[in-house]
């Protein structure tokens, strides 16, 4: 079953980096190219709901962060190869949980930041820890 994956995530500690990919898992998602898809990432820490991160939409025109995240993370696609990456620096002991993609097929324009229920496919997360 197409599914969207996730990858990159480990253990750094704190003040490093990593770079979180996403992927359709064979190479489509329904039978679109990930290209077409507006992307938005989330992350759940233990005992927490799972909140939203960043997203950007299907050209990578337009991006936004939850306001934690602001100037340490950045949200980019290369629709060419149909992933999109969010490099994360700086990291906190905070930013430990695990980090999700979403798609949708719901395109926007603008500074617009779609909620958790307006995106139709999830991938398995992958697990960020930042500790020393």
């Amino acid at each position: 079953q197409a599914q969207l994956v996730e990858s990159g995530g480990g253990l750094v500690q704190p003040g490093g980096s990593l770079r979180l990919s996403c992927a359709a898992s064979g190479f489509t998602l329904h039978g679109f190219a990930l290209r077409y898809y507006a992307i938005g990432w989330f992350r759940q820490a233990p005992g927490k709901e799972r909140e939203k991160v960043s997203c950007i939409n299907s050209s990578g025109g337009s991006t936004n962060y939850v306001e934690s995240v602001k100037g340490r993370f950045t949200v980019s696609r290369d629709n060419a190869k149909n992933t999109v990456f969010l490099q994360m620096n700086s990291l906190k002991p905070e930013d430990t949980a695990v980090y999700y993609c979403a798609a949708t097929k719901s395109d926007y324009s603008g500074p617009y930041f779609p909620d958790r229920h307006e995106y139709e496919y999830w991938g398995q997360g992958t697990q960020v820890t930042v500790s020393s």
